[in-house]
């Protein structure tokens, strides 16, 4: 099952479009969820009965055009309504808790004295216990290619599986990009290549090595391989531009780096031109 999260925002509508492709293509159903005031979702009568009843209803008018987007867009899917008690952000981690995707929008307002949605798709995000796409807007047409950032990590695997999988299940190429920088600033100083980093060369091979793997398991996805010197940030976005989906790891930094994402999938969430998956790796 995929659970897909709706405001009411134009981007919400968007994060059904793609949840509910996305599920026709898996072959599962979809659940489309709204949040609401727990007290909302409890109160039958009494005092603020009334605004209880009219928040419900409100909910269910949200849930309504989301349903209807999903089922416009794919006939034969299996599609369901939920109104989830709470603050937006735990209400969707634990509906997510046996969902195999969480999809939600990003820069539109809640139901929640207009919280940002931004701030739930990072909430979600960092703390889902699934892989988590958030969706900003579409490509106009398919560009037959999803991009999936890595580094030289052990939590790589797991963001390749995801960005393999999908590459397959959609017939689409996979650019698999690498950036590294010649020069690391630790301490305060400036740390030359040779001492931190392999030249170009290694790190091209080093990926290939990586890859090879995942290419014989999914030998139907035509891979690109591209190693850029630069900013994550700037590199992927750019990669990304056109592409179906960017893929990108909720790697962490500190103590708390399996609750919290790490700066490249925060600051993607903001800059990523598309639907960006943020897929669970370990602490």
């Amino acid at each position: 099952m995929i659970v897909v999260g709706v405001d009411g925002s134009r981007a919400g509508l968007e994060a059904v479009g793609w949840a509910a492709a996305e599920a026709a293509l898996r072959g599962v159903p979809l659940r489309v969820v709204h949040a609401i005031y727990r007290w909302a979702v409890e109160t039958g009568q009494g005092r603020y009965a009334g605004v209880a009843r009219w928040m419900r209803e409100g909910a269910e008018t949200v849930l309504a055009a989301g349903v209807d987007r999903a089922r416009r867009e794919q006939p034969g899917l299996t599609v369901e309504a939920k109104i989830l008690p709470g603050d937006p952000r735990g209400a969707l981690i634990r509906e997510a808790e046996h969902a195999e995707l969480l999809v939600v929008g990003n820069h539109g307002l809640s139901a929640v004295r207009g919280l940002l949605v931004g701030s739930v798709a990072y909430g979600v995000a960092g703390h889902a216990p699934c892989d988590v796409v958030v969706v900003r807007e579409t490509p106009a047409a398919s560009a037959g290619e999803i991009v999936v950032g890595v580094d030289d990590s052990s939590r790589t695997a797991r963001v390749l599986e995801f960005a393999f999988a999908e590459a397959d299940l959609r017939g689409a190429d996979l650019r698999v990009v690498h950036v590294w920088n010649r020069y690391a600033v630790v301490g305060g100083f400036q740390v030359g290549a040779g001492d931190f980093f392999e030249d170009e060369k290694s790190e091209a091979r080093q990926l290939e090595e990586t890859l090879v793997r995942w290419s014989e398991r999914y030998p139907s996805v035509s891979v690109i391989e591209e190693i850029v010197q630069g900013h994550p940030v700037d590199a992927l976005r750019e990669a990304a531009r056109g592409a179906d989906l960017l893929v990108v790891g909720s790697r962490g930094r500190g103590e708390l780096a399996a609750l919290v994402l790490g700066s490249v999938s925060h600051a993607m969430l903001h800059h990523a031109p598309g639907p960006l998956a943020v897929i669970r790796t370990p602490a």
